[in-house]
């Protein structure tokens, strides 16, 4: 897929089973999707919850897309409405679009909890992700649109300097769960990755220089393609699990509970590689090529043609290794009771993101509001590409049922569904950003409901505290006949 496909696809990637996600709704809700997501998290609760939790096979996804920039409005009017409109546009400052899509479905969670002395609870998922990300020039948008966007016919230097990366794959995970004493907790979920498809450009130099006469353009292009699969081959049966791109992947948090009531949760999570195996495709390209007939409707077929055989011009097959989009983090939640009989709950969580191997983090404000087994919360969060979002999520948790649906970007989402139906008013809206999330999951707890041996409605035969718990005790020497 090659720019000009990808920038008409990015508009997309939100409705897309494959496509990219993820949320702060979530956190510290004690949902199954929770505990998967939050290692040190616990999805059951003694004396409350039964000790098997399951999803039934029924998918719990999120997915989110933004688009910031000026490159919006070309970006909807072409995909909505068949053709470019130049909205703000401008040559020869510098200015970048940028896009930016996450995706996370789990197909499969199962969780049990296994010991109450130890306090344990393990589980597996499969799961889906996809990550991808772009920067855009606003003269590659103008390209697009011919070239009497150009008036000059000096060469333009490094105005098509653009680059993306996307990538997806299956994860196989085994997660375990451990509370060490009351006050701390332990996780972490170690994971099998199956790659499916990845695809890299990186323009690092470019040059263009328009010769209007003959209605075309030479194009000068130095930079590195990298794809994991020949075009044309990838086929459906390419979505299914193989392991010829393995990788690995290992997430793992601890969660604190002060004397304050407060509580601290640190997540490393998704920290991983997939090696792609030794039929992809690496390009060092350094090539100069003529884009023909540049006024006419086949424009931008023939751009693509050009830009697609530049950066294919030094095509060799071998394999690669590439890192998967990790995150740490850092939250602190406190719940707040406004009635005598615990029915009215406030809970606000605080989060601190950081990508481990890009610039990018984010500040989020997660502020549910409970009533019995009715929640509702408000989600604002704001990163370092100055994007504000605001989100809803409706949820019904009970000990043992857990319902979910929501958007962290509620305004835009709606927007760019007004925009998708041919509203020209959204289709030209340049806002902040352009942007698209929405989240959905369900499970349900069964099994023989989690009993202290003072409440037991049967014999208990006894647990085993925990491996983590054991290895504390011995380090710290503690004695559990004075905890």
């Amino acid at each position: 897929m090659c720019m000009k496909n990808f920038l008409l696809a990015i508009c997309f990637l939100f409705i897309s089973v494959e496509t990219f996600g993820q949320q702060f709704s979530q956190y510290n809700t004690g949902t199954l999707y929770d505990s998967f997501e939050n290692p040190a998290q616990a999805a059951f609760v003694p004396d409350t919850s039964r000790k098997l939790a399951f999803n039934f096979f029924i998918p719990n996804f999120n997915s989110n897309l933004y688009i910031t920039g000026n490159g919006q409005v070309p970006l909807k009017s072409r995909a909505f409405s068949g053709k470019y409109e130049n909205v703000a546009l401008t040559l020869g400052e510098g200015r970048f679009s940028r896009a930016n899509a996450n995706a996370n479905v789990y197909s499969l969670m199962f969780k049990v909890f296994t010991s109450l002395d130890g306090n344990q609870e393990i589980g597996i998922s499969t799961q889906t992700r996809a990550e991808g990300r772009g920067i855009f020039s606003d003269e590659s948008f103008l390209l697009l649109d011919g070239p009497n966007n150009f008036a000059d016919l000096t060469p333009y230097a490094d105005i098509l300097n653009d680059s993306y990366t996307e990538q997806a794959y299956h994860q196989i995970s085994f997660n375990y769960r451990e509370k060490v004493n009351k006050n701390f907790a332990f996780g972490f979920k170690l994971s099998a990755l199956l790659g499916i498809q990845y695809q890299q450009l990186q323009i690092d130099r470019s040059n263009i220089i328009f010769n209007k006469t003959n209605d075309e353009a030479d194009i000068s292009l130095q930079g590195r393609y990298r794809k994991s699969y020949t075009p044309g081959d990838f086929s459906r049966r390419d979505l299914l699990p193989s392991p010829r791109n393995p990788g690995a992947s290992i997430s793992f948090g601890a969660a604190i509970h002060t004397r304050d009531n407060f509580n601290i949760q640190f997540n490393v999570k998704n920290v991983g590689f997939i090696h792609w195996y030794k039929s992809s495709i690496v390009s060092n390209f350094n090539t100069t090529l003529t884009a023909p007939d540049l006024s006419t409707p086949r424009r931008e077929d023939n751009l693509y043609a050009t830009t697609y055989s530049i950066i294919r011009s030094a095509d060799k097959q071998q394999s690669f290794t590439t890192v998967t989009n990790g995150v740490a983090e850092i939250s602190a939640n406190k719940s707040y009771w406004f009635d005598y009989d615990r029915r009215f709950k406030y809970s606000p969580t605080v989060i601190l993101q950081k990508e481990v191997f890009y610039d990018g983090y984010t500040a989020a404000l997660v502020n549910p509001f409970q009533y019995n087994n009715l929640v509702g919360t408000l989600t604002t969060s704001y990163n370092n590409y100055g994007i504000f979002s605001a989100g809803l999520q409706f949820m019904v948790k009970t000990p043992n049922v857990e319902f979910y649906i929501g958007s962290d970007r509620i305004m835009q989402s709606v927007s760019l569904a007004g925009a998708a139906s041919k509203s020209e008013a959204q289709i030209n809206k340049n806002a902040s950003y352009t942007g698209a999330d929405v989240f959905l999951g369900f499970s349900l707890k069964f099994g023989n409901v989690i009993e202290h041996p003072l409440n037991a409605s049967h014999i208990p035969l006894g647990d085993r505290p925990g491996f983590i718990t054991r290895l504390w005790d011995s380090i710290f020497h503690k004695d559990k006949n004075y905890d």
